[in-house]
């Protein structure tokens, strides 16, 4: 719904797997309404299970796992050097119990 993306507040926004299940077109679409909104100074947490689209818009990660922060880092370091183990495995695609 790239509408109610749009119409959020300027302070902070909270989206849980926003794009979950939806066509690319509309992915695309809301991806470019975050950006914006956090160019604008909105601060977004962005909860995402998609590697890829972390990587398109963050600008700094929190790595849960098992309900604990396992890892915060700024994306970059996340994505190219992870810290922790779980996080290298997360990653590289491998399943996490």
């Amino acid at each position: 719904r790239p509408g109610a993306v749009s119409r959020a507040s300027r302070g902070v926004l909270f989206l849980d797997e926003a794009t979950a299940s939806l066509d690319p077109a509309s992915v695309h679409r809301i991806e470019e309404i975050v950006a914006r909104r956090a160019a604008a100074g909105t601060r977004v947490f962005f909860i995402s299970h998609d590697i890829a689209q972390a990587r398109r818009l963050a600008d700094d990660v929190l790595f849960l796992c098992r309900g604990q922060v396992d890892e915060q880092a700024p994306a970059a370091r996340f994505f190219d050097a992870p810290a922790t183990e779980v996080a290298r495995d997360y990653l590289a695609g491998r399943i996490i119990l």
